[in-house]
């Protein structure tokens, strides 16, 4: 399994998606210190940042933005991995090899979560960091309610990183359903509203049970995306 995700990662060439987590993650890092330390997100008639009922810690933003990209990064290169080549055909070549047909889908879906796992982690470490280090020269704007030399900052960090790009596999799944890489990434815009938006005081971001459900939801997806393989037909 492991040759065939690397495999993968070498014929999709994964280092121009490298290329591009580099890219984003830089933006970011630059979009929550200005949101941090630069009062982008403040009233301009109160000075008082803006923020939605419930989010006026720093965290927020960061898990909302590290997320939205992410699930979109993901679905994106799910589409390429997987959905494309059923659409134009070369899928067809890689399961006429002597290999399993659900072996190839799960190490190709496996190829996606690794790399956007960790990039994930890398971008939430990167942001959470530069905050910190920001708030020893100026006072930021948004509390900061996190403590990264506490081990359940990172175990939250790993599970809440884990759960979002998994949720990749619910837009995969309506993707090849509806035969349309675009379906996908609408998909995953549509995942990032009914996770991380606020309807008034409502969110289900900071619902316990929330996460728990939808790891569970995506992996049923994920199980369903390849456990017709081997007898359905290509697209």
């Amino acid at each position: 399994m492991l040759k065939l995700i690397k495999l993968e990662w070498k014929k999709n060439k994964t280092g121009k998606y490298l290329m591009k987590a580099l890219i984003v993650a830089l933006l970011l890092c630059l979009f929550i210190l200005a949101l941090a330390y630069l009062g982008i997100a403040n009233d301009p008639d109160t000075g008082v940042p803006d923020a939605a009922p419930g989010k006026s810690a720093i965290s927020s933003p960061i898990e909302l933005f590290t997320s939205m990209c992410c699930l979109i990064f993901t679905s994106s290169m799910l589409s390429s991995f997987i959905i494309s080549p059923y659409m134009d055909g070369t899928m067809s070549l890689m399961f006429s090899y002597p290999i399993k047909r659900q072996k190839i889908l799960i190490s190709q879906m496996l190829a996606v979560w690794i790399f956007s796992f960790a990039a994930l982690v890398l971008t939430k470490l990167l942001l959470y960091a530069a905050v910190l280090a920001g708030s020893l020269l100026k006072e930021p704007d948004f509390p900061i309610d996190y403590s990264m030399t506490s081990p359940g900052f990172y175990l939250q960090l790993t599970l809440k990183s884990a759960v979002t790009v998994s949720m990749g596999f619910i837009a995969l799944f309506i993707g090849l359903k509806m035969k349309s890489a675009k379906a996908a990434l609408i998909s995953s815009f549509l995942l990032i509203i009914l996770s991380q938006a606020n309807v008034g005081d409502i969110t289900l971001a900071d619902n316990a049970l929330f996460p728990a459900l939808l790891a569970a939801v995506s992996l049923i997806f994920a199980v369903l995306s390849v456990c017709q393989a081997e007898t359905k037909d290509l697209m």
